[in-house]
């Protein structure tokens, strides 16, 4: 890769969890090491955390669940992407930036009620910043080479993110987006006074599971990564890659 060139790779929501694969993280890792992005941006929702899931409290998916076991399974799938990385850590050294999704926020919401548990467990417990990860916190925006990250972009007015396309979002956001939390993908461009381009995405899922709450007709949504080349001045061009390309290629 040109030196000059600035690339950004961005994962959509992976949401792990005891039972679930993690073989895509293994090709992703690969795919990483192949494409030496300059940045690599983790959207959040990687720690599912279901054992704090307030829609399955009281029903019968909430039994035998861990928060323990919900935590360590997180863990494993991040060193199963880290593991290629590791490898070439000597030469290879790109930023690491993970935003804090709403189900890493699930630990924090079960503290702030059971504030026994304060000074127990915490997001230190996920353990990313011991792995190289730059760790932001839930719903605050990170402005990367005029590109602003975050897990969901939120109506001011309420704190809930805001509906309808990636068109309608950039219209509302008024600057270049990239979010997850909504699964699928949907890109959107548009040009401002002065000839300025700005894209928004929205890209959710990056997982190989099925999730039971989407039924029998939601879990077709596409499901991938994003590249975005020659970054600048909060555009870069769209390089979806998706979950079926990296298992040809690395599976």
């Amino acid at each position: 890769m040109t030196s000059n060139i600035v690339r950004h790779l961005i994962i959509p929501d992976t949401q792990q969890k005891p039972g679930v694969g993690s073989n895509h993280l293994r090709w992703l890792g690969q795919y990483i090491v192949d494409q030496r992005p300059s940045v690599i941006i983790h959207l959040g929702d990687h720690y599912d955390l279901p054992s704090l899931s307030s829609y399955d409290k009281g029903t019968v998916r909430a039994e035998g669940k861990r928060l323990d076991k919900d935590i360590e399974a997180g863990k494993a799938a991040m060193n199963v992407l880290q593991g290629p990385l590791e490898a070439v850590r000597k030469v290879y050294k790109p930023r690491k930036v993970f935003l804090l999704g709403n189900h890493e926020h699930r630990l924090k919401r079960h503290v702030d009620a059971n504030p026994e548990l304060i000074g127990t467990v915490s997001y230190k417990t996920f353990g990313l910043e011991a792995m190289g990860w730059e760790v932001h916190d839930f719903l605050k925006p990170v402005v990367i080479d005029g590109i602003t990250y975050v897990h969901y972009v939120a109506d001011p007015m309420t704190g809930r993110p805001y509906t309808g396309k990636a068109n309608n979002v950039l219209v509302k956001a008024g600057k270049s987006f990239v979010m997850g939390h909504r699964q699928g993908l949907d890109v959107a461009t548009r040009t401002i006074l002065g000839g300025q381009m700005q894209i928004g995405i929205i890209a959710g899922s990056f997982y190989s599971h099925k999730e039971y709450y989407k039924g029998y007709q939601g879990n077709n949504h596409w499901r991938g990564i994003i590249v975005l080349n020659n970054v600048k001045s909060g555009y870069g061009d769209v390089m979806p890659v998706s979950l079926g390309y990296l298992k040809r290629k690395y599976g």
